[in-house]
């Protein structure tokens, strides 16, 4: 079956084509797809920044209903609203002590170019196609493995959940899953895009007393205090170490650094309490600090946190739940484009206009 995809033939490129999409083998299904979030990490692989092979078919925040089962799927059926989230193997040492964003074997799963079993789905004449995250969602049609997959209601707009899948999970996850601030703690939150502004409302909801949001955008700033954000510091106009230090008394016991620019990484560090924890979430290079003032003698912490240490399954339905109560309004962060705007979609992303752009399909 001929499908309309985003997709990537050589660096920096990305256009709308026609590939071949195969039926479903074992344990897999066909989505037919609603909405898909397009995320930072697709414009690496597209700049191979994070290298993968090309050609490929992009997205990883897919959502969408299960138009075709393939054999062995027993816990899906056809009409199914799903989330499409990250690949893992379920084999490794990881992901059977229930971990499966540490799984060893997700660099190669999800950047690797292939399905779960080494083989591709997509295709141009002869040519093999290579699959993102195990999804390749930013078409009309995607091929996934049911470990990938998340049921949910379909009492909420399913057009609007595909970035639960990662930069939304990733965000709330950080605060909720690896941070977990205890009421009445300081949290610094470093860059407001999605992600950060999903952490800001998970910190939100479990009632710290100082939430700082940390962004150069005044627009992103304002979204901040009202999703949750107590106080708000441009980083062009203020010292951001010293004023964090300054309201909060003596540090924040927590920061979340979501822009991965070195510089920021740094200032995410020394805005923390003796004692304190900073997650770095973003896709950067080398950040140079001072071990012993920066790390050793105020014992702190720096962690490194993939798709907010989740289980999907588990996990992005609590988040729905949050969202259906009114108490984590992710939908304010998110702009729906036609598949046809995919480039303006793009360049709105980039340029901060659109904090969470996702494509729908008709």
């Amino acid at each position: 079956m001929l499908i309309k995809s985003a997709l990537v033939e050589e660096k920096g490129s990305i256009r709308l084509d026609n590939v071949e999409i195969s039926e479903p083998k074992g344990d897999e299904v066909l989505v037919k797809m609603v909405g898909t979030g397009i995320c930072h990490t697709d414009l690496s692989v597209s700049n191979q920044v994070v290298p993968t092979p090309l050609p490929i078919v992009l997205g990883h925040e897919g959502a969408g209903v299960i138009e075709r089962v393939g054999p062995g799927v027993t816990d899906f059926q056809e009409g199914d609203h799903v989330v499409v989230s990250f690949t893992f193997c379920g084999t490794c040492n990881t992901c059977t002590h229930g971990e499966p964003s540490s799984c060893e074997n997700l660099g190669l799963l999800n950047y690797g170019g292939t399905m779960m079993d080494g083989t591709t789905r997509l295709s141009i004449g002869e040519t093999p196609v290579a699959t993102f995250f195990g999804q390749s969602s930013l078409a009309t049609y995607s091929i996934a493995h049911v470990s990938n997959l998340v049921k949910v209601d379909k009492d909420v707009d399913l057009a609007i959940l595909g970035p639960l899948a990662c930069g939304i999970q990733t965000g709330a996850g950080t605060i909720l899953n690896k941070l977990k601030p205890e009421f009445g703690t300081s949290l610094a939150v470093f860059g407001c895009g999605g992600v950060g502004l999903s952490g800001i409302m998970a910190a939100n909801l479990l009632g710290c007393e100082n939430i700082i949001a940390v962004d150069i955008d005044e627009d992103r700033l304002k979204l901040a205090k009202e999703l949750g954000a107590t106080h708000t510091l441009n980083g062009k106009e203020v010292d951001v170490v010293s004023e964090i230090h300054e309201i909060t008394g003596n540090g924040a016991q927590y920061a979340f650094e979501a822009t991965a620019v070195p510089a920021i990484v740094l200032q995410s560090i020394r805005c923390l309490a003796v004692g304190g924890t900073v997650a770095v979430v973003g896709v950067g290079g080398e950040a140079s600090i001072h071990i012993h003032d920066d790390l050793v003698l105020p014992n702190r912490t720096i962690v490194g946190v993939t798709e907010g240490v989740s289980i999907p399954p588990v996990f992005i339905p609590k988040l729905i739940n949050y969202y259906k109560k009114g108490k984590f309004p992710f939908d304010k962060l998110i702009k729906k484009y036609p598949f046809e705007q995919l480039e303006q979609a793009i360049e709105d992303m980039k340029s901060g206009k659109t904090i969470k752009p996702v494509v729908t399909f008709e």
